[in-house]
């Protein structure tokens, strides 16, 4: 890697100049109080503060110009001399040069649409394919430079970051950049670092304008590269990368969720976290890349066919082995079941017949396994959310038959502790609900304005939408006519000093605020369900 040597070489050469110490003063002034005239102090604090010249259109024009002439004397002499590279290692390691000073572009994001005007972008959108790697690398990097996140941090920097990447992307460098990734060798440092400073490009657009998340997918092999490299068995940087940038590719976005579907990205992503399946990640950075594949895979249970995908590639008995295993993942298994079952009756059958009943219900009950994970703050809370819309599901999706009774019978067992532990939670989020109510009253005492929309968002923040699914599953219950658990109920609310009229109350503010789902039909067909609860208590 001649001019990756070269560069690196420069950056250690300039590394050996000092300009002076914290303070300020230069690495030269005496120390022994002799005089020194002030005007000359006045110069050299501000030939320190501006050692380069100002970024402006002047600056932009003839780093350009030089750039341009770089990249045409480097182009000339490839073609003059195809087979006799010491005629244009020369031309190669001055246009790198170029291409390094181009990257001060990157503190001065308001000249990015006078760089795009020069035409600029299209010439380094066609370093990406040079057939020198050292050359393409570096134009990945400058690109990468360019797009950072850093460099954008105020909203009138927004339009010409957008001018930047419209230009990228009319000039083809999604294509580019992803066409690149395939050649790229993990076993050479200075590639695998390339690979990495890719990603990190991509990101950069999406993050900039986040439907290059769907027109990368589009347009190029993105999600095909990406499924690759998840399914290599080696952890790397490289691989916790690829499984962060599937995420956020993901996230959001059915049009990709379903593209993946249809590429067996279900498969894969399930293949992926198997390798997890008894044995923990070995480094936080693992660990996270394990989180990243689970978010993958609930993305990916948004689209009904993909959830159909899943049962079909065993992934309801993967989860429960995850679980049976107790290891990091447990938690993550049970929310990937929770996406699985939501809506999908097929799902919550499997997940009766394989027996995950008894895998569920003790972790409802509490006795969730001790791990590094389950310490940090809010996991055992979000784990009985997940837990209780599993539970809100299975009712849901087994109407009869002898699975409704399994799970009927769970209620039952062991003196209905079930329906104490419900109770119990029940009591805890409506106690949220309800401070978080008179915080609310209390700041419309105070003429803040809060429309009725805000009022409810800010209720179901506070665990509301978890308080109505327990309701649900109470009216499940109820509507079940099983004598033993309704006395049971109507004891604990009489205990806790709460009627059935309570809960039909929280049941009603869910009838009547239930979103759109998937369509009017199903809205109203939620709502019918509710409305049965709320006649019966």
């Amino acid at each position: 890697m001649e001019v990756a040597n070269h560069a690196a070489k420069r950056k250690r050469d300039y590394s050996d100049y000092d300009n002076g110490d914290d303070d300020g003063r230069s690495a030269s002034a005496p120390s022994n109080g002799e005089e020194i005239d002030l005007s000359l102090l006045e110069a050299l604090e501000k030939s320190q503060q501006n050692p380069v010249e100002a970024l402006d259109i002047k600056t932009l024009k003839k780093l350009v110009l030089a750039f341009e002439r770089r990249l045409k004397d480097n182009t000339a002499a490839r073609l003059k001399y195809p087979d006799q590279p010491e005629k244009f290692a020369d031309s190669e390691v001055e246009l790198h040069e170029e291409i390094e000073k181009l990257k001060i572009l990157a503190g001065g994001p308001e000249l990015y649409p006078e760089l795009v005007s020069l035409g600029t972008v299209a010439s380094i959108t066609q370093l990406l394919n040079h057939d020198n790697t050292d050359i393409a690398i570096d134009a990945v990097s400058l690109i990468q430079d360019l797009t950072d996140e850093d460099v954008f941090d105020g909203e009138e920097k927004d339009e010409p970051a957008n001018v930047l990447v419209d230009a990228l992307i009319e000039n083809n460098a999604l294509e580019l950049l992803v066409q690149n990734l395939s050649p790229l060798s993990e076993s050479d440092p200075d590639e695998s670092a390339a690979i990495y400073s890719t990603l990190s490009t991509i990101e950069n657009l999406i993050e900039i304008k986040p439907a290059v998340a769907e027109l990368v997918c589009e347009r190029t092999k993105l999600l095909k590269w990406l499924v690759g490299k998840i399914k290599v068995r080696e952890f790397d940087s490289n691989k916790q990368y690829a499984s962060e940038i599937l995420a956020i590719l993901l996230q959001n976005s059915m049009p990709n969720q379903k593209r993946l579907g249809q590429m067996n990205g279900v498969d894969a992503v399930l293949q992926a976290v198997a390798m997890y399946k008894s044995r923990d990640p070995k480094t936080g950075d693992e660990e996270e890349m394990v989180e990243n594949l689970f978010d993958c895979l609930c993305c990916l249970l948004m689209p009904l066919e993909n959830k159909e995908k899943f049962v079909k590639a065993e992934g309801v008995e993967l989860m429960i082995i995850i679980m049976n295993q107790k290891k990091l993942c447990y938690g993550s298994a049970i929310r990937a079941l929770d996406f699985a079952m939501t809506n999908y009756p097929p799902a919550c059958e499997r997940f009766i017949d394989v027996m995950g009943l008894k895998t569920a219900f003790p972790a409802f009950m509490g006795k969730i396994p001790v791990s590094k994970k389950n310490k940090k703050k809010g996991f055992k809370e979000e784990l009985e959310e997940r837990l209780i819309s599993l539970i809100a599901s299975l009712f849901g999706g087994i109407l009869r038959g002898s699975r409704r009774e399994r799970l009927l019978i769970k209620f039952v067992e062991n003196e209905c502790e079930k329906i104490d532990r419900l109770m119990e939670l029940y009591m805890r989020y409506s106690n949220r609900v309800k401070a978080e109510t008179e915080r609310l009253n209390d700041i419309e005492l105070d003429d803040l304005e809060m429309d009725e929309e805000e009022k409810y968002n800010r209720k179901l923040d506070s665990g509301l939408y978890t308080l109505q699914l327990i309701a649900v599953i109470l009216g499940h219950l109820w509507t079940s006519e099983h004598p033993q658990m309704r006395a049971r109920i109507e004891l604990l609310l009489k205990q806790n000093k709460l009627s059935r009229k309570d809960v039909k109350y929280v049941l009603q503010e869910y009838h009547d605020n239930v979103g759109d789902l998937e369509g009017p039909e199903e809205k109203e067909r939620a709502q019918s369900k509710i409305q049965k609860f709320i006649s019966a208590f």
